[in-house]
C-alpha cells in the first residue's frame, strides 16, 4: 500500500475543513465545585433532553472544574452531575438557542463521612474509545499478586511468547509505561515487566493504530501501561503483599504512597520482587542427506534455573504554582540482579540413533541490570476552553553488566572424557537517552480541537564483549567473539492532529513527520577490521479515525481507522556481535537491517457490549528472527524477511445475565502470509490460527467473589516458524475483609498446559523442533491494604518526551 503524499494531504485538508466548517454547534459551559469553592476535577456531566431525559452527551470537568458540551440542535435540555463521594446534582430545564453558560454548580458531599473513607466502585474490565481499548486491571481478580507481564498476557488480543516477546493481535508492539517507552526488548523487557507488580497498575491501553501524538514506531501499535495515582489528601496509600508457589516459591510486594499539602504533591512507589523459576527446554535437530534421509541426530536438553531480585522505586513531585500552571519532576530507578545456571546435555547420534558422543555443558550467567531516569515537566492551561501547553525533558540511562561462563565437556559412549574447554565472557553495556518534546492543544470555535507538537531525541549505545577461551590449561582471547559496538541515533518529529465530535459522528485525523539520522561503529581488534555504517531517512505517518453512532442512544456504532507505522531495528539487533547461547547455538546481529513499514486499516461494529472487527495490515521489509544451521551450528539472527500480510477477525463481548454473574469473551482468527527471499530459496508461508480468552466472574455474597478464566491459542504458522498450540485455565477467589483490606487466592495454569513448542522450517538439509516447559502452574495468596481519604482536586502530569526509544533496547 504505497503512500501517495499529494493525495493524502489533499484528503487530510478536506477532512480538516469539514471538521472546521460543518454545521455550527451550540456550546454549553459551566463550572463545578464543592461547598468550599474548590474545583472538582473529574466530575461527570450528563446532558439530557428535558422532555424524556434521553442522554445526548457526556463530559468530564477539568482541573479547574470547568466543562463544555457541544450539540448541533437547539432545544430544551437539563444537566445532571455525578462524582464519587458527592450527592448527584440535577438542573432545572433550560432552553438552548445559542452559547449558554449555566450557573455555577455546587456538589454537596455525601453523608456518613468517616475519618478515613475508602471509596470503591466496580469498573468494567474493558472500555472502548475511538482510538484505543482500555483494560481495567483490578477488574480481573487473577491479576492480583502477579506482574506486569502476567497482566499483559491476560489482556484481549495480547500474546507473550516463550522469549518474552509481546504481540497484539499477532503483530509486534512497543511497550510504554505512563506514556513513557521502556526502551527494552527481548529478555531485558521480560525481566523489566516481571519486576513491576500488578498492584501498581491501573489500566492497560491497547492501541493498534495510535494517534499522531505518539511516535510512529511499532507495526502492531502501542501498549501503554498506566500506573495508579492516588487522589488522597495527607499521607495515604496502600500495601500489597503476595506469595506464589509453583515448583519454586517467589514473592511480589509493593508499597505506594501519596502526600498532598497545599500546592505540593509527592507520590511514589516502592517494589520488591523475588524471581525463582525454571525452563526445561528440548531442542532436536535432525540432519539430512541430499535424498532427504536422516544423516545424524542432535538431541539437546537444557535445564535452566533462574533466580533474581528486583528493587524498584518511583517518585514524583508536582508543584501547583496556580490553578493553571504545574511544574513537575519525576524519578525512576530499578536494580535487577539475576543468576542463570544451565545444565545442557547434548547427544550426537547417527542415523540409527546410536550414540556417538555426549557433551555436558555447565553454563552460568550473572547479570545486573540497572535503570535510572529523570523527567522534568511543565503544564500550563491558558483558559477555560482548553488551550494547553505541556513540555517535557527526559534523561534515561540503562546499564547492564553480564558475566558468562560456558564449561563444556565431551564424553564418548563409555563415559571417557575426550575434551574439555571453557569460554568466559564479560559484556558491559550502556545506553544513554536524551529526549525533549512540547505539545500544544487549541480548541477552535465549532467544536474542533487541534493539537500539535515537536519532539527530538538522541540515543547512544555502547556495548563491549570480551571473550576468553581456555583449553588444556591455556587461556587466550577469543577475537572471533570479542567486539566493541557503538551506535548513535537522532530522531526529530513533528505532528498535527484534529478531532471533532458531532451528535452521532466523531472524526480524528493526524499527520506525523519523523526524520532519523543514525550511525554505527564496530571497533575492530587484531583479527577484525573496523566497520561503520550510516543511514538517514524521513517518513510521513498519517492516522484517521471515524466513528458513527447508528442510533441516538449510542448502542450501535461503526468505526473505521487507518494508520501507517514504522519499526526501526532494535539497537542490539544492529550489533554484529557473535554471542553464544551454548556451544552449538549462537545469536548474531545484523548491521544491514532496514526499517520496516506497515499500513493498518480496521473496521468494527459495536452493538451494546459486543464488538466485531476486521483488520488488514501489510508490512514491507518486516524484521523477524531467522535461523540458519552451518556445520551443525545453530545461528539466530534478525533479518528483513520481505512482505507480511495479516488479516484478522476479532470478537469482543461482555454479558451480565444476572447481578451475581458476568461473562467476557475475546477471540480472534488471523491469517498470516509471508513472502521473502531466503537463503534456502523463496520463503512463502501462509497459515490461519485462532485465539480465545473467556473470563467468568461470580459474586457469591458476603463480599466473596470467584473467577474462572483462561485462554487457548491454536497452531501458528509465521515465516520460518510453526508455533504449537497452547492454553491455560486459571481460577481465583477474593474476600473483602474490610473496606480497606482484601484477601485473594489464585491458581494459575491449573492443568500445566501452557507449554511452548514448535517446528523450525526452511533449514538447509535439517529438521528442527523444540519444546519448553516452565514454572507456570502456581498458587498465589495476596493481601492488599488501602488507607486514605478521597479528594478530587489533584491533577498529575502523565507524559514525557521519550516516546519510542526505550522500546528498542535488547540484550
Amino acid at each position: 500500500m504505497k503512500l501517495n503524499l499529494t493525495a493524502f494531504l489533499a484528503a487530510w485538508l478536506t477532512i480538516a475543513s469539514t471538521l472546521a466548517f460543518a454545521q455550527p454547534l451550540y456550546r454549553i459551559t459551566g463550572k463545578i465545585s464543592d461547598t468550599n469553592g474548590k474545583p472538582l476535577d473529574g466530575a461527570t456531566v450528563y446532558l439530557k433532553t428535558a422532555a424524556d431525559s434521553a442522554l445526548v452527551k457526556t463530559a468530564l470537568a477539568d482541573a479547574g472544574g470547568l466543562f463544555s458540551l457541544d450539540v448541533d440542535k437547539k432545544g430544551d435540555y437539563r444537566i445532571s452531575v455525578t462524582m464519587i463521594g458527592f450527592k448527584p446534582y440535577k438542573s432545572d430545564p433550560f432552553q438552548l438557542n445559542n452559547t449558554k453558560a449555566v450557573p455555577a454548580i455546587t456538589l454537596i458531599q455525601s453523608g456518613n463521612v468517616l475519618k478515613e473513607v475508602i471509596v470503591s466502585s466496580q469498573k468494567p474490565l474493558i472500555e472502548r474509545k475511538i482510538d484505543r481499548t482500555v483494560v481495567n486491571v483490578d477488574a480481573l481478580i487473577s491479576n492480583s499478586g502477579s506482574t506486569a507481564l502476567d497482566v499483559l498476557e491476560k489482556s484481549p488480543g495480547v500474546l507473550v511468547d516463550n522469549n518474552g516477546a509481546v504481540s497484539l493481535k499477532g503483530k509486534g508492539v512497543k511497550i510504554f509505561i505512563d506514556d513513557k517507552p521502556t526502551y527494552l526488548e527481548g529478555t531485558e523487557l521480560e525481566s523489566y515487566l516481571r519486576s513491576l507488580s500488578s498492584s501498581t497498575i491501573d489500566q492497560v491501553e491497547l492501541m493498534s493504530n495510535p494517534p499522531a501524538k505518539y511516535d510512529a514506531a511499532g507495526n502492531g501499535g502501542i501498549i501503554n501501561i498506566r500506573t495508579k495515582r492516588s487522589k488522597m489528601k495527607g499521607f495515604n496509600g496502600g500495601l500489597n503483599l503476595s506469595y506464589a508457589q509453583g515448583i519454586y516459591g517467589k514473592t511480589n510486594n509493593s508499597f505506594n504512597f501519596n502526600y498532598r499539602n497545599n500546592k505540593l504533591n509527592i507520590t511514589g512507589n516502592l517494589g520488591y520482587i523475588t524471581g525463582n523459576g525454571f525452563n526445561d527446554l528440548d531442542i532436536n535437530r535432525h540432519f539430512l542427506n541430499s535424498d532427504g534421509s536422516i544423516q545424524s541426530n542432535f538431541l539437546q536438553n537444557s535445564f535452566i534455573r533462574r533466580t533474581s531480585r528486583s528493587y524498584s522505586a518511583k517518585f514524583g513531585i508536582d508543584y501547583y504554582a496556580s490553578d493553571k500552571t504545574t511544574f513537575g519532576i519525576g524519578f525512576n530507578g530499578l536494580i535487577h540482579p539475576a543468576d542463570q545456571n544451565t545444565i545442557a546435555t547434548s547427544k550426537l547420534m547417527d542415523a540409527q540413533n546410536i550414540l556417538d558422543s555426549t557433551i555436558i555443558a555447565n553454563n552460568k550467567e550473572h547479570y545486573n541490570f540497572r535503570n535510572g531516569d529523570i523527567n522534568l515537566n511543565y503544564r500550563h492551561l491558558f483558559d477555560k476552553n482548553g488551550k494547553e501547553l505541556t513540555a517535557d525533558f527526559d534523561y534515561i540511562k540503562y546499564s547492564n553488566s553480564s558475566n558468562q561462563s560456558f564449561d563444556n565437556k565431551t564424553y564418548l559412549p563409555d563415559n571417557n572424557l575426550i575434551n574439555s574447554d571453557l569460554l568466559t565472557g564479560s559484556l558491559p553495556s550502556h545506553i544513554n537517552i536524551f529526549a525533549g518534546k512540547a505539545d500544544y492543544t487549541h480548541p477552535l470555535s465549532g467544536g474542533v480541537k487541534l493539537a500539535a507538537g515537536l519532539k527530538s531525541s538522541y540515543t547512544k549505545t555502547d556495548n563491549i564483549a570480551d571473550y576468553f577461551y581456555t583449553a588444556a590449561g591455556v587461556t587466550t582471547p577469543d577475537y572471533g567473539k570479542t567486539n566493541h559496538f557503538i551506535y548513535q541515533e537522532q530522531i526529530n518529529a513533528a505532528y498535527l492532529n484534529a478531532n471533532r465530535d458531532f451528535k452521532r459522528f466523531s472524526m480524528q485525523a493526524g499527520l506525523r513527520f519523523e526524520n532519523t539520522i543514525s550511525n554505527g561503529h564496530q571497533l575492530g581488534n587484531i583479527q577484525k577490521p573496523d566497520s561503520v555504517f550510516k543511514r538517514d531517512y524521513n517518513g510521513l505517518f498519517p492516522t484517521l479515525y471515524i466513528q458513527y453512532k447508528l442510533d441516538t442512544a449510542g448502542k450501535q456504532s461503526l468505526s473505521l481507522n487507518y494508520g501507517r507505522r514504522i519499526d526501526r531495528p532494535y539497537y542490539e539487533d544492529l550489533n554484529p556481535f557473535l554471542s553464544p547461547i551454548d556451544k552449538f547455538t549462537y545469536y548474531t546481529g545484523n548491521p544491514f537491517l532496514k526499517p520496516s513499514y506497515t499500513n493498518n486499516i480496521e473496521l468494527s461494529y459495536t452493538w451494546k457490549n459486543i464488538t466485531a472487527g476486521l483488520s488488514y495490515g501489510k508490512t514491507k521489509d518486516n524484521v523477524d528472527e531467522t535461523i540458519e544451521i552451518i556445520n551443525g551450528i545453530y545461528y539466530s539472527r534478525p533479518g528483513n524477511i520481505g512482505s507480511t500480510v495479516n488479516k484478522t477477525l476479532t470478537v469482543d463481548a461482555s454479558f451480565e445475565p444476572a447481578k451475581w454473574f458476568n461473562f467476557h469473551l475475546f477471540a480472534y482468527v488471523q491469517n498470516i502470509h509471508t513472502v521473502s527471499s531466503f537463503y534456502t530459496g523463496t520463503l512463502n508461508t501462509q497459515g490461519t490460527f485462532f485465539f480465545i480468552r473467556p473470563i467468568t466472574e461470580f459474586k457469591l455474597g458476603n463480599d466473596w467473589t470467584a473467577q474462572l478464566d483462561g485462554g487457548y491459542q491454536s497452531k501458528i504458522t509465521s515465516s520460518q516458524f510453526v508455533v504449537g498450540h497452547r492454553g491455560k485455565v486459571n481460577t481465583a477467589l477474593s474476600k473483602k475483609l474490610s473496606p480497606a483490606t482484601t484477601l485473594k487466592f489464585i491458581v494459575n495454569d491449573i492443568f500445566h498446559t501452557f507449554v511452548n513448542s514448535g517446528d523450525i522450517n526452511n533449514l538447509a538439509n535439517t529438521l528442527a523442533n523444540y519444546r519448553n516447559i516452565s514454572d507456570t502452574r502456581t498458587a498465589v495468596v495476596s493481601l492488599s491494604y488501602r488507607f486514605g481519604k478521597t479528594i478530587s482536586d489533584q491533577h498529575k502530569h502523565n507524559e514525557n518526551a521519550a516516546e519510542s526509544e526505550q522500546n528498542r533496547v535488547k540484550n
